[in-house]
């Protein structure tokens, strides 16, 4: 597939603000695609070579890609670096730099798709000493044969600077035209992304297969599954009462989702963006293999603990054990447990349509070494959450908790059941939320027994209780930074203000909710101001919504927690809007940054427009 035609379906999604326009540019894109290297189209304008779990990355530092231009254009590194800091983006420098290069050169090989993916792939796996020099080799390999706005892109790609606007959502519903015809069957794909996280492998399978292949797309090892996701509600009442009045109610524990996979003594720990992290914890990756059960899928929540008392400490301190470097001493530092609460695959066999109290079952099983987790467990396998021990009505001291763990608090094995207890009255609930409370918990999580495990969805089949919400005036949220203003005063070369916004699931698009310029220290200031750097794009995302005038723009990627007063009606912003009253949207009164930044969570994970109706209207309720 010629280069060019790729290009030039990037230089028109460049140009547009509408997500309707980019679908139709991906449509168009598609259909010109062969088969045999679809893939490969797909993950290029998403920015990646691979589905991120497969964690495939460049390795080009700056200054190497700086060299590749000035070998490749025969210009001064000097020139090449003025043009950077003129145009302040690699890419384009590189665009402007080739201009002027020798145009006698001949091109020995035609400049093909396949052929720039290849060397960029062999770029991303070349290691060891040297590897910079045979890096710098390989990619003005492709530099030298391309033209000027080839290369333009070429090099926005490696360092991660191609801001197409591209979702995975409009990836699907451009597939879904192109190959089916109508929009409508994205459902189908989405079910197939929820279950194998690889765009690639689905656009493949549609376009060489047919719509009906992709219905035999299913759960593989080492391919992780996208999590099911929880509703927000308000009461223990209202909790209750979408469980059919008898829930499962576990501790809502404030560490890091993760997903785990294992296949006899390989184990692979991804996060709920997908991105593989086993690297960072091989304490958890060698308790994970002393179990017996062969093959697994199981998700649990990693939490820091201090290791004398075994009490659960803050999220901030798990993110240190993030790094890349010293991992002996950051897991001497700051040991971690994981706490399991779903069983997704075992030996072979899917167990997400299995009822939830079934799936705790086998779970309890093979976290307390139970060799007996045989293909006939799975088909009669009982559900002992009917016999779990129910919390006592009479004294909040004697709660008794289905657990845990054989091994009791011995952490140096670091795994352990989330607490979890039957609960079918309001009084139940209340008890165990002050025991997860006193136990450094954010709250419950909520599930009703008979719940399967949708991949990818959200829905009331999980809620998530917490203490925040027993209070009318406090909550926190979850939001996506999708703009700035600079600062003023002691401000001045930072952002005074971010522009945050909730994600519309119906629309797929981010909608405007508050400005929030408190709560940030003029540390944490300096360090958003050069994290949100290499996010900015020169006009507003195709996929955010607002009314608001910012100073900067930003690609909805980074995720922060705010905490507020109160939720409002508001002509300015647009989550919610017109949902409650025309031509008011929803507000935060009073928010203010709690200093976490939610590096676990995608932009479409963030607080959803429908959870503020949600508690606009519960706080309405409650006021009167």
């Amino acid at each position: 597939m010629d280069l060019s035609l790729l290009i030039g379906t990037f230089e028109e999604m460049e140009k547009t603000t509408s997500r309707i326009s980019l679908t139709g540019n991906l449509v168009d894109l598609f259909k010109n695609t062969p088969g045999e290297i679809i893939d490969k189209v797909v993950y290029l304008i998403q920015g990646k070579l691979a589905p991120d779990y497969e964690s495939l990355e460049l390795g080009l530092a700056e200054k190497m890609a700086l060299r590749a231009i000035a070998y490749s254009s025969g210009s001064s590194l000097s020139s090449v670096e003025k043009a950077y800091h003129l145009t302040g983006d690699i890419g384009d420098a590189a665009g402007q730099i080739m201009k002027s290069r020798n145009q006698t050169t001949l091109h020995s090989d035609p400049m093909t798709v396949e052929r720039v993916f290849s060397t960029l792939e062999k770029i991303a796996k070349t290691a060891g000493p040297g590897s910079q020099e045979s890096k710098l080799r390989l990619l003005s390999s492709i530099l030298n044969d391309t033209e000027p706005r080839e290369s333009r892109y070429i090099m926005k790609f490696v360092m991660g600077t191609l801001r197409l606007g591209i979702a995975d959502f409009t990836v699907m519903d451009a597939l879904a035209l192109a190959f089916t015809g109508s929009k409508s069957n994205r459902t189908l794909l989405e079910r197939a992304y929820n279950v194998t996280s690889d765009l690639g492998t689905i656009a493949t399978t549609l376009a060489k297969q047919g719509l009906e292949s992709i219905k035999s797309l299913q759960i593989v090892l080492f391919k992780p599954v996208r999590p099911m996701l929880a509703e927000r509600v308000t009461t223990t009442e209202d909790a209750l009462e979408r469980m059919d009045g008898h829930g499962l109610a576990e501790y809502k524990l404030d560490g890091e989702r993760i997903q785990v996979h294992k296949d006899s003594n390989n184990v692979e720990l991804f996060t709920r963006r997908l991105d593989r992290i086993t690297h960072h914890f091989p304490d958890i990756v060698q308790s994970v293999k002393s179990l017996s059960v062969n093959e697994a899928i199981m998700e649990g929540e990693v939490v820091a603990i201090d290791i004398s008392t075994g009490a659960y400490l803050p999220f901030q301190l798990l993110m240190r054990r993030r790094r890349k470097h010293g991992i002996n001493e950051a897991m001497e530092n700051y040991p971690v447990v994981i706490n399991f609460f779903d069983l997704l695959y075992v030996n072979g066999n899917d167990t997400t349509s299995m009822p939830l109290s079934k799936r705790r079952a086998l779970l309890e099983d093979i976290i307390n070494n139970d060799t007996r987790i045989k293909k006939s467990s799975l088909q009669t396998a009982k559900s002992r959450s009917d016999e779990a021990r129910t919390i006592s009505e009479n004294d909040g001291s004697d709660i008794s908790v289905r657990q845990q763990n054989k091994n009791g608090d011995d952490y140096h094995n670091r795994m352990k059941l989330v607490p979890q207890a039957n609960v079918t009255e309001p009084l139940q609930v209340e008890k165990f939320m002050a025991a997860a409370i006193e136990n450094g918990c954010e709250g419950l999580m909520v599930k009703h027994p008979n719940s399967a495990y949708r991949a990818g969805a959200r829905e009331f089949a999980w809620v998530k209780l917490k203490r925040e919400y027993r209070s009318e005036l406090a909550d926190t949220l979850d939001l996506v930074v999708v703009g700035a203003l600079y600062g003023r005063g002691r401000r001045v070369g930072k952002y005074g203000a971010l522009l945050l916004a909730a994600y519309d699931t119906k629309a797929d698009q981010f909608r405007s909710t508050t400005k929030v310029g408190t709560g940030f220290t003029d540390e944490s200031l300096g360090q958003f101001f050069k994290d949100l750097e290499r996010h900015i794009i020169p006009h507003k995302h195709p996929r955010v919504d607002t009314g608001m005038k910012m100073d900067v723009w930003f690609e909805p990627e980074m995720v922060i927690e705010i905490i507020a007063s109160e939720i409002t009606l508001s002509p300015a912003h647009t989550a919610g809007i017109n949902s409650l009253k025309e031509g008011f949207g929803l507000a935060l009164r009073f928010p203010k940054f709690t200093g976490k930044i939610r590096d676990d969570k995608k932009p479409e994970d963030a607080t959803a427009v429908g959870e503020l109706i949600t508690m606009y209207k519960q706080q309405s309720r409650s006021s009167k």
